[in-house]
């Protein structure tokens, strides 16, 4: 069976996403990604639209892929011209990429919308395939709107992938490029055109690819059926960035061939790095991972009811597709008001803490938990302030810092925005440091300067920064005397925490869960820092 080649379009079309923008040095180092994941083809962008994407690919040129073959992408010739005539064409080839993926139009609505004839269109079509070919490109044909124009004109839509094969495509790339094909129309379609393709030019003549956008909720569902009906490339975007609702999701698609379709499309080894590409490409596009994103989700492989986490310690697969290490994820053992001893035990384990026997610690914990949550905790969210309670509750938290006292003071000038100010004062071991910083807020101005007077003790500290920072109220009907929750999300370049903090003053509620937040982080370096002493 045809291997699947994986096309990754992050670089140009996930950048057509809301909020989604790199630099050239940035796409560059995500290019590295892809090519150490193993990815086929890496479309860095379009030379010809923008002084970024030639950036890019000068760049580029001075890069050592090891398996990547990377591709510039562009439109056909434009009307009444020739190819040699074409400012975009001469800047794919100035690109100097192996392979050039060129689209062109397939639905006869976007025809005569652009107010070309149909004939013009084909001609387009052929002459920019011809002129790619003969400068030696590999050439991978985009037919844009392929399924709209296919169900209103099939004849012509066909006759434009025709024009491309006869001309040199290597590859025939179908696109729903509305995102509003569903999969058993994307079966028929496909089959029908494979069927075309081979009693017109043989099968062996061109490759099938497929390109889905996620308008209908379903990008990854069409993109398996297209491999399924017999398409050999698969385009998409790490995390499903992209265009409105976005692409198909190459970090479900990945797995989803390699581990339930045996068709491996990576070495099986890269598989486990998924989920610290997606994080990677995440962080780099500044968005907040999604946790609830099949496969590498923080919530993935989450489990919250006690007799599911009985289930799973027993057995795994009782409650589990697959196992999460396969794509680099973990398994993760939710605390709340629901959660029986099991839940409260395997945490216990996978954070390292230390139980009493015969379950005396745990039934005492689980207890404690219910009152807590009660009073608007929520451990389910919160992993890191989660361990450190069952280390307090256990007799075995040993804080990095101490907090001696903290002031935060907010100014507000009749024509300016509020500033504000905060003083902290805490010990490590037995020596203090005083601090002051300004920040856009009051956690702002008491997160900066709680930076600088940890940054005395611990270097790192610079390593670790606030990705999410949200404020509930918990119950409303006392009014600004409200109790309030905050629940601080954490990075660094290894790993993401959350820790809570629950109180009638937001700032109090804010310093808990900002506190818990520096004590998770400093811990693990301390513990890094153990294990590479002894190692």
């Amino acid at each position: 069976m045809e291997p699947v080649l994986l096309y990754d379009t992050t670089l140009r079309d996930g950048t057509q996403g809301e909020n989604i923008n790199f630099s050239a040095e940035e796409k560059i180092k995500i290019a590295r990604r892809l090519d150490d994941f193993g990815i086929h083809y890496i479309e860095g962008g379009w030379p010809g639209s923008n002084p970024r994407d030639q950036r890019f690919f000068e760049l580029a040129a001075d890069e050592d892929f090891k398996t990547a073959r990377l591709t510039a992408f562009g439109a056909t010739r434009r009307p009444g011209i020739a190819p040699e005539e074409d400012a975009n064409l001469a800047a794919l080839l100035e690109s100097k990429t192996p392979a050039v993926a060129v689209f062109g139009k397939t639905w006869d609505l976007h025809v005569r919308i652009m107010e070309n004839t149909l004939e013009e269109n084909l001609a387009m079509i052929g002459d920019t395939t011809a002129f790619l070919k003969r400068h030696g490109r590999e050439i991978i044909y985009d037919a844009e709107h392929f399924f709209d124009g296919y169900r209103d004109n099939p004849d012509y839509a066909l006759d434009t992938l025709k024009a491309a094969v006869e001309n040199g495509a290597d590859v025939v790339v179908l696109c729903d490029t509305n995102g509003g094909t569903l999969p058993f129309d994307i079966e028929r379609i496909v089959c029908d055109v494979r069927r075309f393709l081979s009693d017109g030019f043989g099968e062996d003549r061109v490759r099938l690819g497929i390109h889905c956008h996620n308008d209908s909720g379903v990008a990854v569902a069409n993109t398996v059926m297209a491999v399924q009906s017999g398409v050999v490339m698969v385009q998409g975007t790490i995390n499903g960035y992209g265009e409105r609702c976005g692409n198909a999701d190459l970090t479900s698609v990945i797995p989803i061939l390699c581990e339930k379709m045996d068709r491996p499309c990576v070495p099986e080894e890269n598989l486990a790095q998924l989920q610290q590409l997606s994080r990677y490409v995440s962080e780099t596009a500044n968005m907040i991972p999604l946790n609830s994103r099949p496969f590498v989700g923080k919530s993935a492989f989450a489990h919250k009811g006690g007799i599911h986490v009985s289930a799973v310690m027993k057995e795994p697969r009782a409650y589990e597709h697959m196992d999460p290490q396969r794509v680099g994820n973990d398994r993760r053992v939710l605390v709340s008001d629901m959660s029986g001893k099991s839940n409260v035990e395997y945490k216990a384990r996978e954070l390292g803490v230390r139980l009493g026997g015969n379950g005396f610690d745990s039934r005492r914990i689980v207890s404690k938990i219910k009152c807590m949550e009660q009073d608007g905790y929520q451990f389910d969210v919160a992993d890191g302030s989660f361990q450190i309670l069952m280390e307090k509750f256990t007799d075995q938290f040993m804080p990095a810092f101490e907090l001696e006292s903290f002031r935060v003071t907010v100014e507000k000038d009749k024509d300016k925005p509020c500033s504000a100010h905060a003083t902290i004062k805490i010990s490590v071991g037995d020596q203090h440091e005083i601090t002051a910083a300004e920040g856009h807020g009051p956690v702002s101005a008491l997160d900066n300067a709680m930076r600088k007077a940890l940054g005395q003790f611990f270097p790192d500290i610079d390593a670790m920064h606030l990705v999410d920072f949200k404020v509930r109220v918990i119950d409303g009907r006392e009014g600004a005397a409200a109790r309030v929750r905050v629940l601080i999300e954490s990075r660094d370049e290894q790993e993401i925490w959350s820790t809570i903090g629950v109180s009638e003053d937001i700032i109090e509620a804010s310093w808990q869960a900002l506190a818990d937040s520096y004590q998770c982080k400093l811990a693990v370096s301390a513990l890094a820092e153990e294990r590479r002493k002894a190692g």
